[in-house]
């Protein structure tokens, strides 16, 4: 038997499996995009992609459906198609956290079987991800941007955060005095993050005389049925998501990934992605001699491994070396 009744719709379950799985706030807006995504999989239905995923209402129709014997094999059909058109990652991620969901329904006993066997994880690139260089980093900080995206910036550079704990954040979670703020990280463990002086600036602008409520939040007031944890109970706006974050991020950095790049071509090229201001991060610490135990705890990675893809020093730092080392550089000194 059930341990509780089966919630009415693929929606509602999403939200059961969301509170009841204990899953951290800082990660239930990737899962619950992921979960979207494989609802309307899960529904017989290609997955919206781009601009046409974006106010996409979710199809309506019962957990239960998961048992259709006929839904494996679409599944596996339109699985394939998302995955030809998305990056290894992605898919990955998702395939991922939509099996999480279903064992979790399974032992509610609302669903028996599991559609998604024979669905196999998409081989991944190694990361190639490129620091950015310094002069590319100095040129983010002159762009012509509104407090709220050079406030997010600077955090996540200065911090070397994730940009959906960043996001996370609350008013009442920083500590200005000791530039430092506290964070729901992956498993629900509560860490800190630190930042500089750039952000220390910046920060009370933003915060102008709020006490509680999202420290990134929307132009607008926040849609019915918004979270109560996702609204400025102050300014009644919603809380910044991950996605319209990276939009913005990608759209102002266009010119600056491409410099050759034409007016006319500009619109169909991609910008930088938030995750390079983490990368660079860690990348100019490692560069400037930062010890590994620092790293580690900068990074809040558990292993030294998980650091290798920061230790690539960028082009700037190996110019440096190369002409630190130029004989004719040595003989002049």
């Amino acid at each position: 038997m059930p341990l509780s009744a089966p919630p009415a719709t693929y929606t509602a379950a999403v939200e059961r499996y969301l509170t009841g799985a204990g899953i951290a706030k800082s990660s239930a807006r990737i899962y619950r995009i992921s979960l979207t995504t494989w609802g309307w999989m899960l529904a017989g239905e290609p997955a919206p992609t781009g601009s046409t995923r974006r106010g996409a209402k979710p199809p309506v129709f019962p957990v239960t459906a998961i048992d259709d014997p006929a839904l494996p094999e679409a599944l596996a059909e339109l699985a394939a198609a998302r995955a030809d058109e998305m990056d290894a990652d992605t898919v990955n991620r998702e395939l991922s956290i939509a099996r999480k969901a279903i064992g979790w329904w399974q032992r509610q006993g609302w669903i028996i079987g599991d559609p998604t066997i024979g669905i196999e994880r998409r081989p991944a690139p190694p990361d190639r991800t490129k620091a950015l260089a310094e002069n590319q980093i100095a040129a983010l900080w002159r762009l012509d941007v509104a407090l709220r995206e050079k406030t997010f910036w600077k955090m996540l550079y200065e911090s070397a955060a994730r940009a959906d704990e960043v996001l996370c954040l609350n008013v009442e979670d920083l500590y200005p005095q000791d530039k430092r703020g506290r964070i729901t990280a992956k498993g629900g463990a509560t860490e800190w993050i630190h930042w500089q002086s750039g952000t220390a600036q910046l920060l009370p602008r933003l915060i102008a005389r709020r006490t509680r409520g999202p420290l990134f939040f929307t132009d607008r007031k926040a849609p019915a049925g918004t979270p109560t944890l996702d609204v400025c109970p102050e300014t009644g706006r919603a809380r910044l998501s991950y996605r319209r974050a990276e939009e913005i991020f990608e759209g102002n950095t266009r010119l600056l990934a491409n410099p050759l790049a034409s007016p006319e071509d500009i619109e169909d090229l991609d910008g930088w992605t938030l995750h390079r201001l983490r990368h660079s991060a860690l990348t100019h610490d490692a560069e400037g001699g930062t010890s590994t135990p620092m790293l580690l705890a900068r990074s809040r990675h558990a292993s030294v491994r998980s650091l290798e893809r920061y230790a690539r020093p960028g082009v700037d730092a190996v110019a440096r070396h190369v002409a630190e080392r130029d004989p004719a550089a040595r003989r002049r000194a």
